[in-house]
């Protein structure tokens, strides 16, 4: 079996990937959108991408994907800690640095402790966490390091002078395994956080109460939402769809009646799939 993920290698979603899925084929692609067209084009059985971040939010262009491609389903979703580690090249030392490079969100993520130890040095925004350890890699006449993790500081034979650099300790990204299967991940090596239903609302016409409608299908029948969030839809201003998860383990009755009563108000949903979510180590 052949498992998309965001690459590069030593990315954080290969290092999610390699847990859930060990004894698979593992494929990086340049962007989230190849991680679909991957999928839909049946490249690949399946694809790894992140959804959320605990500090930065949530990942808008998976969001889009997931209304755009709406033959594609999501069959698990994991959560890991997200480590970062300040490193150098083997050859240089802390004390000559005089630039760090890393991804925008691994830089504003580690904000302030750079500030405080390296207030002076310049930070430039690179491509990925991988990407600016594998260039730190291959210029050790360059005085620079890099912000990645562990993975990529073995992966290239870096030294990491600066440990666990986030600023919040409860820094998690959340992903998904998506595929064109409505199927329904397990694994019994990984710690099952919980179980819940996804799906994709467009309301009915704009008109006054519409989405109290909408949610109102969800509130009678006491359906816990653990996430509704907002998209625009690209066609003006005003026209959104909504992200919903839904608490819980799949029931005939309960689920299948809310989603014939949102289509019978003329909501369009397209259901993602009832999953588990899953806990990783970082």
């Amino acid at each position: 079996m052949k498992i998309a993920f965001l690459g590069p290698h030593a990315s954080f979603t290969q290092l999610a990937t390699a847990q859930l899925f060990p004894d698979e084929e593992i494929l990086p692609q340049a962007s989230i959108l190849d991680c679909f067209s991957a999928v839909e084009n049946g490249e690949v059985n399946k694809a790894v991408v992140p959804l959320e971040n605990s500090i930065e939010g949530t990942v808008s262009m998976t969001l889009d994907y997931l209304y755009k491609t709406p033959s594609i389903k999501i069959e698990a979703e994991a959560v890991m800690p997200i480590a970062h580690h300040l490193m150098i090249h083997p050859e240089n030392s802390v004390e000559n640095i005089e630039r760090i490079y890393s991804h925008p969100q691994a830089l504003a993520q580690s904000f302030h402790f750079l500030d405080s130890h390296y207030k002076n040095i310049p930070k430039q925004d690179f491509s990925s966490t991988a990407a600016a350890a594998k260039y730190v890699s291959e210029n050790k006449d360059l005085k620079i390091a890099a912000v990645a993790n562990q993975f990529a500081a073995n992966l290239h034979g870096l030294n990491i002078i600066n440990r666990n650099i986030q600023d919040f300790e409860q820094n998690h990204t959340r992903f998904i395994v998506i595929s064109k299967q409505q199927n329904k991940y397990d694994n019994s090596r990984l710690e099952t956080l919980g179980e819940k239903s996804g799906m994709l609302v467009t309301l009915p016409e704009d008109h006054p109460g519409g989405l109290h409608q909408v949610l109102s299908v969800f509130a009678w029948r006491k359906m816990n939402l653990s996430k509704i969030e907002s998209r625009t839809l690209k066609t003006g201003l005003g026209n959104y769809f909504f992200f919903i998860n839904v608490e819980g383990p799949w029931q005939d009755v309960l689920h299948e009646n809310a989603l014939k009563e949102l289509e019978s108000i003329k909501a369009n949903v397209d259901f993602l799939g009832n999953y588990k979510e899953f806990l990783l180590e970082s």
